[in-house]
């Protein structure tokens, strides 16, 4: 177009050339920049088909499931059971089993040097070795900023070794029905795997507990150490900043194998929803992603209050709420307040 533009106007040969050139090297950009996105060759380039598929919506990650968190019926999917590194979305696990396993949530419990050791290569911690901490004050820590240093020192106060605490985490998958979950350490950090399905219903066991779904719907918390050191932590859940729907708890999570990963519950219309995106290219991708998945649920008109009986153990995958510390049905809560700080 260009250079048919130049052609009419008669410029010189030259000019033209270095138009014509602008152009080839401006659609490579605009390749290359949609390669980089996630997004396909194809969508890159202009058309005049309907951006939005009728029957699917546009998730970019690598795999993704929505559920009805009443029922737990399937509203959208793909490679929704195969197994993938989790990240530090593996923190759902650890909350569930030491909250099953009577944590003390005002006791103190000291931060150790192998706690330090074995967080060594995440994300940077601003838990202080030999300081001690409420253990509130550690599941905050740990689901609202991901702390590393937090999963071993809370099982620690329940009771359990590093090696212990694997186990009991993939006991508890095991006994909900997970088969495909499974745990080699504590944080994320070394490759634990479940699937999409599998962590969308951890995270909606985990929301029947009141202390739980209240922290992962808290946007900003101060941590106080025995010593009077304040931290300040803000969550890397996004959408409890931006999104337009009430989100009712969610856990974000990303190392190099992993890619990014987010799992979340949020109500949209008159129905609550969890979603779980695992395998993101771009830091943003997944919080995109729950933003397209809810724009087409509302397109759709799937966003009425939940109809039938909730799915039968044997379908899908089993969840059983058998030693959750909390009771009642994640459709039937309200959202925890979003601007709470502790």
């Amino acid at each position: 177009m260009v250079g048919f533009v130049a052609k009419k106007l008669a410029w010189p040969a030259g000019i033209r050339y270095h138009l014509k050139m602008h152009a080839m090297w401006g659609h490579v950009v605009l390749v290359m920049a949609a390669l980089l996105s996630g997004e396909s060759i194809a969508s890159a380039k202009p058309s005049t088909k309907a951006a939005t598929n009728a029957t699917a919506p546009d998730v970019r990650s690598s795999a993704f499931w929505v559920m009805d968190a009443k029922t737990g019926a399937t509203i959208a999917g793909r490679g929704a059971d195969e197994a993938r590194p989790i990240a530090s979305t593996s923190k759902v696990f650890v909350a569930l089993v030491v909250r099953q396993r009577g944590l003390k949530l005002d006791d103190w419990t000291t931060i150790s040097q192998s706690d330090a050791d074995r967080a060594k290569g995440g994300a940077r911690t601003r838990l202080y070795v030999d300081e001690q901490y409420t253990n509130h004050d550690l599941l905050r820590a740990m689901l609202i900023a991901s702390d590393n240093r937090a999963p071993s020192a809370l099982g620690r106060a329940v009771g359990l070794t590093d090696a212990q605490l694997i186990a009991a985490v993939n006991a508890y998958a095991k006994k909900m029905g997970l088969t495909r979950t499974h745990f080699t350490d504590t944080s994320g950090l070394l490759g634990n795997t479940s699937t999409p399905r599998e962590l969308a219903l951890a995270l909606r066991e985990a929301l029947k507990d009141p202390v739980l779904a209240k922290i992962m719907t808290t946007q900003e918390t101060k941590v106080t150490a025995k010593t009077g050191k304040v931290v300040v932590y803000r969550n890397t859940n996004r959408t409890l900043f931006s999104s337009r729907y009430p989100v009712l708890g969610g856990k974000t999570g990303y190392t190099d194998l992993a890619g990014h990963c987010f799992v979340i519950a949020a109500r949209i219309g008159g129905r609550d929803v969890v979603m779980s995106f695992l395998g993101g290219f771009g830091k943003l991708t997944r919080f995109a992603d729950f933003s397209r998945v809810a724009t087409w649920m509302e397109q759709r008109k799937l966003t009425g209050p939940s109809v039938g009986a909730p799915v039968k153990a044997s379908d899908a995958t089993k969840s059983s709420s058998k030693g959750s510390p909390g009771k009642g049905e994640l459709g039937k809560r309200k959202p925890a307040a979003r601007a709470a700080v502790n």
